[in-house]
């Protein structure tokens, strides 16, 4: 007899063929594997099948890791969400144009106001055009975005309405490095991916030689045209707002140690899960994560990567979706969460 999931995986199948599709579909209730599907191929060049090990880049879905470490922060007592920014981050570390009242909760939930270097909702922004004249291979630390974005005025007031903002979350990684001590990623990994048992995760850089590392693929006008990589494309080391590599098992250990409250205690959890803005109709932005469809979670998607990770608090449910293509992943979480829920 044919189950949901069983639907679910033929359908992508057919999205291997038809878009290209390549990544790994999971569903997880209480961490426990409902339905893992691997598509398409971790290296085209040596025919490298993904498998449940393939780590890929989970662009903007690193938000959640950056947000996490701030209320790790906040947890220890060494910054408050309506902390100012500007009494954290020196001068020579902070965008020049900052206003003072801009807070960490502003931060988080996309409302600072503040001029971004990667304005996503413009439909005609191409992310990789960035790197055409600047050097990926320079871009290693968050006070490397600063000179995208720094010296541009602020597009309005804090408080106003939720805007996407890429450089929101680079001033965030800024306030992690301050308060740490430690660059962005080490304190990333001790406090959230260590907490977490995210054994497999990391900020990766895009040159390095690693194990079970899907290579990213830029989309193609044809069949007939070659294959790219998306190495020229991305900074090579990830930042606040994107670049860091997982598997979608430690995707969902991070969401079920977000849910349970392991990595900040209850209390915090519910605040960090609290809607605060709308960011579209039917999605609410919390801090660092969206709450829609009775799921929370982030989407992600950079040249050559597709990423989506939900949980369903209610049915201890998690569901990833981890792409080194750029496909239309909301599709596949669609079909899975229906899966899933029998909806």
């Amino acid at each position: 007899m044919t189950n949901a999931f069983d639907l679910v995986d033929t359908q992508i199948r057919s999205w291997v063929e038809e878009r290209d599709f390549s990544g790994i579909a999971a569903v997880r209730r209480g961490g426990i594997v409902e339905f893992e599907g691997c598509y398409g191929l971790a290296n085209r060049s040596d025919s490298v099948p993904i498998t449940p090990r393939t780590r890929f880049a989970v662009a903007s879905v690193s938000k959640m890791f950056t947000a996490a470490a701030v209320g790790t922060l906040v947890r220890d007592g060494r910054v408050a969400f309506d902390t100012p920014v500007v009494s954290v981050l020196p001068a020579d570390r902070r965008p020049a144009t900052l206003r003072p009242d801009v807070t960490v909760h502003h931060l988080l939930t996309h409302t600072s106001g503040i001029a971004d270097y990667a304005e996503e909702e413009d439909e005609e922004f191409d992310y990789g055009a960035l790197w055409a004249d600047r050097p990926v291979a320079g871009m290693l630390r968050p006070a490397d975005f600063l000179p995208l974005f720094g010296d541009l005025e602020p597009y309005r007031p804090p408080g106003g309405p939720c805007q996407y903002s890429n450089a929101g979350f680079i001033v965030l990684a800024l306030i992690v490095e301050e308060l740490t001590g430690q660059p962005f990623v080490e304190a990333v990994g001790e406090r959230v991916f260590g907490p977490a048992g995210m054994t497999a995760s990391g900020y990766f850089r895009t040159d390095d030689v690693r194990p079970d590392v899907a290579v990213g693929y830029l989309p193609r006008a044809s069949r007939d045209e070659p294959w790219r990589t998306n190495v020229h494309a991305t900074p090579v080391v990830g930042g606040g707002d994107g670049g860091a590599c997982a598997t979608a098992a430690d995707v969902d250990r991070f969401l079920r140690a977000y849910d349970d409250g392991s990595l900040f205690g209850p209390a915090l959890r519910d605040e960090m899960l609290t809607a605060r803005t709308t960011a579209e109709p039917g999605v609410e932005c919390c801090y660092g994560v969206y709450l829609f469809g009775g799921c929370f979670g982030h989407v992600g998607g950079d040249p050559g990567v597709s990423a989506i990770a939900q949980r369903l608090s209610a049915a201890d449910l998690s569901v990833v979706v981890l792409c080194n293509v750029e496909v239309p992943i909301l599709a596949a979480r669609n079909q899975l969460l229906a899966a899933a829920t029998g909806a």
